[in-house]
């Protein structure tokens, strides 16, 4: 079976998943406290964790994602790593420090904290485990597709290649042992190292084969002529080098999009479901714009609303610390999204037959499958380059989410609600057991999602995000007159509303329900429903303003100190420690 394996692909991508078990058994070794797995003891350095934070983020959706449906869909696409990067200037400027000067474990513990409410903890439980469910599914979508990618020339039962499902088991297993042995702890150390294992597994195939096969304008120039998607012309010549040929740009399949459609920034990605309603281009516009708009909604506000990044700004020392990590990790991770697009584009260019490929062996792979144009030695093992930040990219997200879900049925549910009585080593036994059974939860979603689109899926996730957390947290930490019925009524309303409208167009294009008709006959609703962050985040945060005002007589009476906890320099000496302040009781 290992013989059929590219060496060089296959060395790599082992050696990445073997330091991570080791990294991972190392730090976990020092993980020996409650707060060592929930919260890295509180001590993680502004560098450290900013790393570790930009690797937990740039999950397979911006590893892999970006790059293929930058090249299945056009320049549409590029409005995910803008958003991506601008969500955490909300974070910077409205949440990171206020957060963390409250000093909780989780979001659900600032959620009772906030507004003196264990009933608002359990609602708050509720969305960490939908929002992470829904983001773990891309990152399995991933693993299958890369180990899929690795093994495709094994002979699995008489069928060529490893089933998609098989690299979904696999990865889901070994990042769900690494965490149940290390928590928070026992993951940093490892996301900060893969961050930087991704930065240079992105940059280094691109410098390559831009060397070899010209400059990026270039290749963006070949796309916005219209005979050249349709004729076979000759590209460029390589530079004399090992292997290099002469590369020319194949017809295109008659699945892409033509390079009208393709430049477009209301092309593909934002039309689609116009175009399915035999909609004109004058008419799809109004449809591209909704659809880009909410899109940004989603991107942006879901960022500041994800569980797993938020509960990261709890293991810095105060609150100064989380401001400065937020700054970095946009610096960090704006540089590596100028390298996944230029996949994109030259994927289109020299490797237009992924076009045809369905699921794990579609245009989500072109990161792994680019480099391989350079013939011999030097492209298997740049492939492997990409295909051990591949594998770094979807274990480091993974391994975040599951410490967030894992930590909120372990802190929250059992600890806060079913035994409160618990102490904190019975509660880290309970986050070990919990992080197989969210682990495996996970890994079963997963194998379900192959005909998905990554970056697709991970659009849906940010829009429960957005409509849900990144409400509760700007008002709550914004507006002292907030009480915990208008947020607890509009987290519910905007998330439960974003969640279903996301279940019911995945279910329509996993074929499990036929809706085709009706999308065609109702483009808007399909918009609406496919991203749902245009007016699900101002109804969550509308029914917030208006409840809380028919309610003013609930808000809490130490609300100004607890704004005071929220805002005030840490000099001042205001910031608290929620958790320890409950540890005994």
């Amino acid at each position: 079976m290992i013989a059929a394996v590219d060496p060089w692909i296959f060395a790599l991508s082992f050696v990445t998943v073997a330091a991570t078990l080791v990294m991972g058994y190392w730090a976990a070794g020092k993980a020996k406290t409650a707060s060592d797995f929930f919260v890295a003891g509180r001590g993680v350095s502004v560098g450290w964790n900013a790393s570790a934070i930009s690797g937990e983020y740039l999950s397979a959706a911006s590893f892999m994602g970006v790059a293929g449906t930058v090249m299945s869909s056009g320049y549409d696409a590029l409005w995910y790593p803008v958003c991506y990067a601008c969500g955490y200037l909300f974070l910077l400027l409205f949440i990171a420090g206020p957060l963390r000067r409250f000093g909780a474990y989780t979001i659900p513990d600032f959620a009772e904290g906030r507004f003196d409410s264990p009933l608002f903890r359990k609602i708050a439980v509720v969305f960490v485990l939908f929002i992470g469910f829904f983001y773990t599914m891309p990152q399995m979508k991933g693993a299958g597709t890369t180990l899929a990618y690795v093994f495709k020339e094994i002979t699995w039962f008489g069928t060529a290649g490893l089933p998609y499902w098989v690299g979904v088991i696999v990865v889901g297993s070994v990042i769900t042992l690494n965490v149940a042995i290390g928590g928070m702890k026992g993951i940093t150390l490892v996301q900060a190292f893969q961050y930087w294992l991704k930065m240079f597994a992105i940059s280094a195939p691109i410098f390559v084969l831009l060397s070899l096969y010209g400059g990026y304008g270039t290749h963006l120039g070949k796309n916005s002529t219209g005979p050249a998607a349709t004729n076979a012309v000759a590209m460029i010549s390589a530079p004399a080098a090992p292997d290099s040929t002469t590369v020319v740009r194949a017809a295109l399949p008659a699945v892409a999009p033509d390079d009208a459609t393709w430049i477009n920034p209301f092309g593909r990605l934002s039309s689609k479901a116009a175009k399915a309603a035999k909609l004109s281009t004058e008419e799809s516009r109004p449809y591209a714009l909704l659809y880009t708009y909410s899109l940004i909604i989603a991107l942006v506000c879901g960022t500041a609303g994800l569980p797993h990044i938020l509960v990261r700004f709890y293991t810095n020392p105060d609150g100064v610390a989380a401001k400065r990590t937020t700054m970095w990790v946009m610096i960090l991770i704006g540089v590596f999204y100028v390298f996944p697009p230029v996949f994109g584009v030259m994927g289109r260019n020299l490797m237009p037959s992924l076009y045809e490929g369905l699921g794990s062996k579609g245009t989500d792979k072109v990161v792994l499958e680019l480099p391989r144009v350079i013939n011999g030695t030097w492209g298997s093992i740049l492939s492997g380059i990409t295909c051990a930040g591949a594998f770094a990219a979807f274990m480091s997200t993974f391994s975040g989410l599951l410490v967030s879900m894992t930590g909120a049925l372990a802190h929250d549910v059992y600890g806060r609600i079913l035994a409160p009585e618990s102490t904190p080593t019975q509660r880290m036994q309970m986050f070990k057991w919990c992080a197989f059974g969210v682990g495996g939860a996970a890994t079963l979603l997963g194998c379900f999602v192959e005909k998905l689109e990554i970056n697709f899926m991970v659009g849906q996730a940010f829009a429960i995000a957005a409509a849900s957390y990144f409400p509760l947290l700007f008002m709550s930490v914004w507006w002292r007159g907030m009480t915990m019925k208008g947020a607890a009524t509009g987290m519910l309303t905007g998330g439960v509303c974003a969640l279903t409208a996301v279940v019911l167009t995945n279910v329509s294009d996993l074929k499990l329900v036929d809706l085709g008709g009706f999308w065609a006959a109702h483009p808007l609703v399909r918009i609406l429903c496919e991203q749902p962050a245009i007016w699900c985040v101002p109804l969550a945060i509308g029914l917030m303003v208006v409840i809380s005002m028919i309610t003013r007589s609930d808000v809490p009476a130490d609300i100004r100190m607890k704004m005071l906890v929220l805002h005030a320099p840490e000099a001042l000496g205001l910031k608290q420690e929620y958790v320890r302040d409950h540890e005994g009781h």
